[in-house]
């Protein structure tokens, strides 16, 4: 069964074909890795792990990772100078996780590290929607901006979404 703490089940277009928030645009289209371009605008960042399991993959994903009835969970908050910024949920099958052994064991270290430099990867669309996000632990009960992408990595399919949480806004102008 599926425990994930957001439903990514939700009406997903792409990105670029949405009137996106100006302030938030450059972020929800950002093609390159969204660690490293947090890491431009913190003095302190870090991962905190909430979740991490096998999982059923929701029937609503399985049409965006075929063949894949199982797989690895990792739900985290991607935190910007001590304010939690990034709601970031990853389903990596377990055919990714098997060949790709690192994946297994992230830990704190952010996805984005690992993938960003490994010289397989590819990037699908970027897809935007709004989700209800309800963290509880930090005191957030939002309505957010998100983006999802299906990754490849040695034609090894995992998807992320990321839910901008209100403190992105309190990070300036986007560098």
């Amino acid at each position: 069964m599926t425990i994930s703490l957001i439903s990514l089940d939700a009406l997903w277009q792409d990105a670029r074909q949405l009137n996106l928030p100006p302030l938030l645009a450059p972020w929800l289209l950002e093609p390159a890795s969204l660690t490293a371009r947090f890491k431009r605008h913190c003095q302190q960042f870090r991962v905190q792990v909430l979740n991490e399991q096998r999982s059923e993959l929701p029937a609503f994903l399985r049409q965006l990772l075929p063949d894949t009835a199982a797989a690895q969970l990792r739900e985290v908050i991607l935190w910007c100078n001590d304010m939690p910024c990034v709601y970031a949920q990853s389903w990596l099958p377990q055919q990714t996780v098997t060949a790709l052994r690192p994946l297994a064991d992230l830990g704190e270290r952010p996805l984005g590290d690992y993938i960003f430099q490994q010289p397989g990867l590819q990037r699908g669309i970027i897809e935007a929607t709004q989700l209800d996000i309800a963290l509880p632990l930090l005191s957030i009960a939002e309505r957010c901006y998100a983006r999802r992408s299906v990754f490849t990595l040695n034609g090894l399919p995992l998807l992320v979404a990321e839910a901008f949480l209100p403190a992105v806004a309190l990070l300036g102008k986007t560098r």
